[in-house]
């Protein structure tokens, strides 16, 4: 298989370094770039769309770098693009974060708070964030989760979760303790919640299959 290219978008919001240092090991033969560069996100042959901190933050930086209008693009474009956390939550329409903020909008749904007074169904308060590991149920068949035994645990870090997406853009959930969105995808684009590059050896499998991914469902 030949090499490709994999860009990671830098708006400054993201462990870009970790996400890269696991594609690294688990694609060796990949070019991997970190870029803010239009022109490089485009001419890669895949992209990862990270982000991590408050959604008013990454917004306006998505917005002042017109990443607003490139994601879509490149989404359009059929290439194969992965988002993670924050990336995921800026692909939907509206986040209850930060008084309100209106997000990219590249698929229906909303991005909630957790509660402050979270509590499982014996009572237990829950913390927020949640922050640690969580089983994520498949609810569809994809490239993405080949090898992955379904139920796998996945490292997540996040005090708010997706929420009103459609049915067939629903690709895994998790609960805390209400079912949320873990992962979406449509087309040839693919976006979780948790971590990958924090997940052991599922979250490389995953990452692993995204290098080898033609953007097919």
């Amino acid at each position: 298989m030949s090499a490709s290219s994999i860009v990671i978008i830098d708006y400054g919001m993201g462990n870009l370094h970790s996400v890269a240092s696991a594609l690294a090991h688990v694609s060796p033969q990949s070019d991997i770039q970190i870029t803010a560069d239009r022109q490089t996100i485009l001419d890669a042959d895949k992209v990862i769309f990270p982000g991590v901190g408050a959604i008013r933050d990454c917004m306006a930086e998505i917005r002042r770098l017109h990443f607003d209008t490139l994601v879509p693009e490149i989404v359009e474009s059929g290439k194969p693009v992965l988002g993670i956390c924050v990336g995921m939550q800026a692909l939907l329409e509206h986040s209850e974060e930060n008084q309100g903020i209106d997000c990219i909008g590249l698929l229906p749904g909303n991005v909630r708070f957790f509660g402050d007074n979270l509590a499982d169904a014996q009572g237990q308060r829950l913390k927020v964030p949640h922050m640690g590991w969580n089983n994520v149920e498949q609810t569809i068949d994809h490239p993405l989760w080949h090898g992955i035994e379904n139920n796998s645990r996945f490292y997540f870090v996040h005090s708010y979760y997706v929420d009103n997406v459609k049915a067939e853009h629903l690709a895994g959930r998790s609960e805390y303790p209400n079912t949320f969105a873990a992962a979406v995808s449509h087309n040839n684009l693919f976006a979780t919640q948790f971590h990958p590059e924090k997940s052991h050896t599922n979250g490389l499998q995953l990452l692993k299959n995204f290098t080898e991914w033609n953007g097919l469902v």
